[in-house]
């Protein structure tokens, strides 16, 4: 997955949630051979909230299929 914020779900992260770039890189690095893992890497280390993780899985239930 592109860091780049053209990516929808990167999108969503960065302008609706406020998670730093720097946190999305640290994530997609620890999640490369399974980048759906990225919202769990994300709140594995801290970078999100429950809360945020429900709202990301949310988001991806409704837009995560018009991505591919």
């Amino acid at each position: 997955m592109d860091v780049s914020t053209n990516h929808p779900l990167i999108k969503f992260l960065t302008e609706e949630l406020l998670i730093s770039q720097a946190a999305i890189v640290f994530a997609l690095q620890h999640s490369e051979q399974t980048p759906t893992l990225l919202p769990m890497i994300l709140w594995k280390y801290g970078f999100v909230t429950l809360s945020q993780l429900d709202e990301i899985f949310d988001w991806l239930e409704h837009y995560g299929s018009s991505e591919n």
